[in-house]
């Protein structure tokens, strides 16, 4: 169990948004926590993704990569 403290004005259009639509204020603050949640591993993924690059790892363009799959797929 967690508790939050929001702002008022937060928490008057969490009010209203459940109302209007006959949903748990809880349903809305757990989809905007997994949403936030999800962009910030995202963040973080492509982070790391850039410092490997900035480090030297080899990067493929779209047309490597169509290449690439297309004599995959000819071998099958």
């Amino acid at each position: 169990m967690l508790g939050v403290r929001l702002p008022e004005e937060l928490e008057k259009r969490l009010d209203q948004l459940a109302k209007e639509t006959h949903r748990s204020k809880s349903y809305y603050i757990k989809r905007a926590l997994e949403e936030f949640l999800q962009d910030q591993a995202d963040y973080l993924l492509a982070l790391a993704r850039y410092e490997k690059v900035r480090q030297g790892e080899r990067t493929y363009s779209l047309e490597e990569i169509e290449a690439l799959l297309e004599r995959e797929n000819d071998k099958h």
